[in-house]
């Protein structure tokens, strides 16, 4: 009962400014966030590879309310890219961007995250890698999926995310499972009504097997999001059962969460990639990390109290 009302916090300017000044607030963020700057984030991405993982950057910061927040999260892409290139990590880094924070909530806006990501896109194309458009509350989707394929016409190897919570991801995975596309599968963080979402977290999971099983049977690329020992088991024997090599599909966890884990699927061979968060900007990102997992805000709460 408590993620509602965590996600229904992370659009709250009030319990944004008091989880900021909370003592204990910058050591559980650190737990989430790799840093602040592409000179935080560059050494976890070398350590992290070293360790047979790749990664996927977000530059965290979705909530803009101006055109020119919306080039500056252009640019930072641009600058982690450029860094990404002069250290030679383009082939085990990609990046993960949401498209709000590229203008698509702003007048105009998806004519403006069109003409802000392909630049982006454009640029990790050129040193060996990809981009992962993710997937925002149910709003958003039908542009996000309309820039996805537009970004295909080009770019074929851009990927999109989808929520195993609502209705309507079934069908969206039959069509890009049919497309060939990269396809990361996750659970789903926002706050969505009834009306559009399921409710129920055991029949989330059924839902969440029934797509990955889409996935796996179709044409494209499975990327599998999910801490969830049972998933990641049932998600193993669904590739096996798909005919699938270790290559074709690839599991993905967050930075800080079950990090013996992500070494353990790395070791018997599988493409095992950690969603690394960075910048100033944390807030949203967080509490949707504290939204998923009770344990999260337990150890939230208990860094607090042993802090004030």
């Amino acid at each position: 009962m408590l993620g509602p009302v965590i996600l229904a916090a992370s659009r709250s300017d009030k319990m944004r400014r008091l989880v900021s000044a909370a003592p204990g607030t910058k050591q559980v963020v650190a737990r989430f966030i790799a840093g602040e700057t592409v000179d935080d984030v560059v050494p976890i991405v070398s350590e992290l590879s070293g360790r047979g993982l790749e990664v996927t950057l977000d530059v965290v910061g979705e909530d803009i309310t101006t055109v020119e927040q919306s080039y500056a999260a252009r640019d930072a892409y641009l600058e982690l890219i450029g860094r990404l290139e002069e250290l030679g990590l383009g082939a085990r880094a990609e990046m993960s961007v949401k498209l709000s924070m590229f203008g698509q909530s702003l007048e105009n806006g998806h004519e403006l995250a069109l003409a802000n990501v392909r630049p982006v896109v454009a640029a990790a194309a050129e040193i060996g890698t990809t981009v992962t458009l993710d997937a925002e509350d149910h709003t958003t989707l039908d542009s996000m999926f309309a820039i996805h394929e537009e970004l295909r016409k080009d770019f074929p190897q851009t990927g999109c995310v989808i929520q195993a919570y609502l209705f309507r991801t079934e069908d969206d995975a039959r069509r890009l499972a049919a497309n060939g596309s990269r396809v990361r599968i996750v659970k789903g963080a926002y706050k969505e009504p009834a009306e559009v979402a399921i409710q129920d977290k055991p029949e989330i999971d059924k839902a969440y097997v029934r797509i990955m099983k889409i996935l796996m049977d179709g044409e494209g690329y499975p990327m599998i999001g999910s801490h969830d020992p049972r998933l990641i088991s049932i998600g193993q024997e669904l590739a096996r059962r798909a005919g699938r090599k270790l290559d074709e599909y690839e599991f993905q966890m967050l930075y800080g969460i079950r990090s013996e884990e992500q070494n353990r699927l790395a070791a018997e061979g599988h493409r095992m990639r950690v969603y690394t968060a960075y910048g100033t900007d944390w807030y949203g990102y967080f509490m949707r990390r504290l939204a998923e997992k009770p344990a999260n805000l337990l150890f939230f709460v208990r860094s607090i109290l042993t802090k004030g």
